[in-house]
């Protein structure tokens, strides 16, 4: 498959999107299985783990959850260097195969009735896999659509990793509402959480099929003899690139508790904690979702036209301001929830519609996605995946208001880690 091209042209430019969406599916793999993870873990908790105490049953679900996110920088470091040694395409081939694999693993889970404590264990063991995948999947997919953009337009294609991400949780979220509607509570536990489990394994299996199309960057291949004689890369970064890593860490804060909000948290939280009803919640998702996805690209153009830094701070500065304030609407009624979800999700729009442009713009070819890899997936580990763990326990000490002052707080420190930052709009990759 050829390459976009890698300077401006005076011709009118075709996107190409066949090579944009294989680039992208495998993030949409990757988080359309975190997304039904937490989102269906009420359903499958006493079906893994022993039934007897239904709380300690979803925070041992959750706390595994939330181990697996401690792989991704192990993921991101070792699956990064790869890419920067072997390619990116082939690293993605890796990562997307990880992904498929443990969602089929899970999906055919032998229960804990039938098995024991053997059943939590393969839990863990599939979303350790699954841990490693994402963590190179983000960081590998991010540096290759950057590497494939025109510099004048690397908003653009940078929002396709997000029109995948989107789709793919839009997708879990209609999962979700379908079999909220159709089965009972009885056969969600059952058996109906199993389902969304073999589907995102299908996905998997659809995107290595595209995936095996694509065609290497140019950047890696001149930069790849460059690469190898690196030693010590993850030194590297920091002795190097001090300045990219704590701006990375600064911005990657509030955009990893965005996502776990919006799209993970607020639903098992909504309905266990506020008494909304499920149906609702994930109609109102659903919706919010599908504007989310739809204002990528133009977010992304925007970004091109007006800069990277005008949008990544009102997104920080309004959230710190009304997440909060929208925290007391989470409950019963469709409308409240849609407000929540249509102010979060469309306020995360300005930082997600340039994040794999922006990350990549931090640092060099050589480096570059295991830069974003290690570095990335740590903020991502240490906030993102204990983000579901913190509001249940939360919660179950009537505290949940809290959660939600500690994202305002993330908001402000990625509000001054983004001040610091250059503006970066139409300028070459390192």
């Amino acid at each position: 498959m050829s390459q976009a091209p890698t300077t401006g042209t005076t011709e009118r430019h075709r996107l190409p999107v066949r090579t944009l969406v294989a680039a992208s599916i495998g993030n949409a793999v990757e988080w359309y299985d975190w997304t039904i993870y937490a989102t269906f873990s009420i359903y499958f908790a006493t079906q893994i783990f022993p039934p007897e105490n239904a709380a300690l049953a979803l925070i041992s679900t959750l706390a595994t959850y939330a181990l697996a996110f401690f792989f991704r920088p192990l993921g991101g470091l070792l699956l990064g260097r790869f890419a920067d040694l072997r390619g990116r395409r082939t690293a993605m081939l890796v990562t997307i195969l990880l992904m498929a694999g443990g969602s089929f693993v899970i999906g055919l889970l032998p229960t804990f009735a039938m098995i024991g404590w053997f059943a939590p264990v393969l839990l863990l063991l599939a979303r350790i896999a699954q841990g490693m995948s994402l963590g190179g999947e983000v960081s590998n997919a991010s540096a290759y659509l950057a590497e494939i953009a025109p510099r004048e337009r690397r908003g653009r294609y940078s929002s396709f990793f997000y029109i995948s991400t989107g789709t793919a949780v839009l997708f879990a979220s209609l999962t979700g509402f379908v079999l909220a509607a159709t089965l009972t509570e009885d056969q969600l536990a059952s058996w109906g959480w199993r389902i969304p489990f073999l589907l995102g394994g299908v996905l998997g299996i659809i995107g290595l099929w595209m995936r095996r199309q694509m065609s290497e960057t140019e950047q890696f291949e001149d930069n790849k003899e460059s690469a190898a004689r690196i030693r010590n890369p993850l030194m590297l970064t920091l002795r190097e690139h001090p300045k990219a890593v704590a701006q990375l860490v600064g911005f990657t804060i509030l955009h990893t508790l965005c996502y776990y909000t919006f799209f993970s948290a607020l639903t098992p939280f909504a309905t266990r904690s506020r008494g909304a009803d499920a149906t609702e919640v994930f109609l109102a998702l659903s919706i919010a979702t599908a504007i989310f996805v739809l204002l990528q690209y133009p977010m992304g153009a925007a970004a091109d036209r007006y800069g990277r830094k005008p949008q990544m701070l009102v997104w920080s500065a309004a959230t710190a301001v009304l997440v909060v304030p929208l925290s007391f609407l989470i409950g019963p009624g469709f409308w409240n929830m849609f407000v929540v979800f249509v102010v979060g999700l469309g306020l995360y729009t300005a930082m997600t519609s340039v994040a794999p442009a922006i990350m990549s713009e931090l640092f060099p070819t050589t480096v570059r996605a295991l830069g974003i890899g290690a570095w990335y997936n740590l903020t991502v580990a240490v906030f993102g995946g204990t983000a579901p763990l913190v509001i249940a326990s939360l919660q179950e000490a009537d505290l949940a208001i809290l959660f939600f002052v500690y994202v305002a707080v993330g908001a402000v420190i990625s509000f001054v880690a983004v001040l610091t930052l250059p503006e970066t709009k139409g300028s070459a990759l390192r």
